[in-house]
């Protein structure tokens, strides 16, 4: 589904990620873990051809990412929802609105039917119509939540997505998440969070990925 062979990845001189070889496999569900600084948001990049690498190959649904061309690369996408760190929204515009413009951008406005159930699936049905900066920090994740799943994609990729939210509401959008994977979708979660990891793997099946020295290495019983 997504495959990242022997990458490497460095801003000038200075390399950030190296001989990193990861497999997303269909219906997996991934933790990547590491210091502040050490490249998880890079390498999540990577794997939905945000950045491309400076050695080694990133497969995409079985396409080399390097022979994309740029329609081919927002095609792609449309199969890889992702939740930022930032979770930035349109701020004149309904957190309902944001959350469909993925389906506004692809042409595809008369699926926007399923909205309402989306939105009452992360429980902001009665927070349809606020406006961005009226949400709380968690109602913000939700949305950003809904908004990367409304095209269906088969992978989502989430960076630090309970970052700036108290425990209950972590537990909740991992409940969320869980869902998501038992449907189908691959699952990879950038987090601090040793909590969460514990969490997760008590309900579902998750291979946890460290960076380290600008490797990656799978995480043992230590978590």
């Amino acid at each position: 589904m997504i495959r990242l062979d022997n990458v490497t990845y460095g801003y000038g001189a200075t390399e950030l990620l190296s001989g990193i070889s990861v497999h997303l496999q269909p219906g997996s569900f991934h933790f990547l873990t590491g210091p502040s600084g050490s490249g998880k948001t890079t390498l999540l990049r990577l794997c939905y051809s945000d950045l491309t690498p400076t050695s080694g190959q990133v497969t995409l649904f079985e396409r080399d990412a390097k022979t994309l061309s740029r329609d081919d690369v927002a095609r792609m996408r449309r199969r890889i929802g992702v939740v930022h760190q930032d979770c930035q929204f349109l701020d004149h515009l309904p957190i309902a609105e944001n959350v469909a413009l993925p389906l506004a951008t692809a042409g595809r406005r008369d699926e926007a039917s399923d909205l309402a159930e989306l939105l009452a699936w992360v429980g902001l049905s009665d927070r349809a119509q606020a406006l961005p900066p009226e949400l709380s920090g968690g109602e913000r994740q939700r949305a950003a939540l809904a908004r990367a799943v409304i095209m269906s994609p088969d992978v989502l990729i989430a960076d630090e997505p309970t970052g700036n939210v108290d425990w209950e509401m972590s537990l909740r959008l991992l409940n969320l998440l869980v869902e998501l994977n038992k449907m189908g979708k691959t699952i990879l979660i950038a987090t601090h969070d040793l909590n969460l990891i514990r969490a997760a793997k008590a309900q579902v099946s998750a291979r946890v990925l460290r960076i380290r020295d600008r490797q990656i290495q799978l995480a043992g019983a230590d978590l």
